[in-house]
């Protein structure tokens, strides 16, 4: 699925970037051009970043009860 329209760039490029250590949308951008056009994904990429770099909910829940 494309993230960035506007450059191409698909959702597996975008957590590729992420995975290489980009903290933001402008870190995407630098990395692979997406977010760098008319903006409409920022968004939407700031969701991957989101889901990529947020504690998970289940992290705090104990091992055993």
């Amino acid at each position: 699925m494309y993230v960035c329209i506007c450059e191409a760039v698909p959702d597996t490029v975008i957590r590729s970037c992420i995975a290489s250590g980009a903290r933001s949308v402008e870190d995407i951008g630098d990395a692979c051009g997406a977010g760098t056009g008319c903006g409409s994904c920022h968004d939407h990429i700031d969701v991957f970043l989101a889901a990529a770099h947020a504690p998970s909910e289940l992290a705090g829940l104990p091992v055993s009860a």
